[in-house]
């Protein structure tokens, strides 16, 4: 869901000024604004699912769950993005005294779009990696039963994939499951 807008190098700082006052979202990608563009239903109701779900089971716990306004900095010198899903648990630190850049997520989820797959899997994959908080990034199909879950062990990643609504999401980090089946409640697929 994001394009290339501008070709213009701006620093970090000139990223974050813009951005506090803009009528929209965008990314910021190595001296880059990337815009976002809106969500399909689809899209926007596994959001909601997951979201829904992991609220649910923090009750009483000290994590919490945001959805796809709560910008995320990987690294203060390249890279601010605004993940679907994101969660912290503990004490959520800010990059600033404005509390809408997060610096330690524990898990991050992106629901899969034609256009940003390829980014999420990659570049963005490659960037969330600098998190020393982050232990978990998931990434979900919005067109098929396709779940894609990486966890973090040491200095590796371990990749599972999750495939019929049967299975269940570990998401051990944060002491939650979550079953394939309520993360694609309602959501109208176009499987094969």
């Amino acid at each position: 869901m994001a394009t290339v807008a501008a070709q213009t190098y701006i620093t970090p700082q000139e990223y974050l000024t813009l951005e506090r006052k803009a009528a929209y979202k965008s990314e910021y990608l190595d001296g880059h604004i990337i815009a976002m563009s809106g969500a399909s239903f689809k899209h926007s109701l596994i959001i909601s699912n997951i979201s829904g779900e992991l609220h649910l089971q923090f009750k009483g716990r000290g994590c919490s769950v945001h959805t796809n306004d709560m910008r995320v900095r990987p690294n203060p010198r390249d890279s601010y993005f605004y993940p679907d899903v994101v969660v912290v648990c503990g004490e959520p630190q800010f990059e600033d005294e404005a509390f809408d850049t997060l610096l330690n997520p524990i898990v991050i989820v992106e629901v899969l779009s034609p256009s940003t797959e390829a980014y999420d899997r990659g570049e963005k994959f490659r960037r969330y990696q600098q998190l020393a908080s982050l232990k978990e990034y998931v990434l979900v199909s919005q067109d098929k039963v396709w779940v894609e879950h990486h966890r973090r062990h040491g200095a590796q990643w371990i990749l599972s994939h999750y495939r019929s609504f049967e299975e269940v999401l570990p998401l051990p980090s944060i002491g939650c499951e979550v079953p394939l089946r309520d993360i694609y409640a309602r959501v109208i697929l176009n499987e094969d």
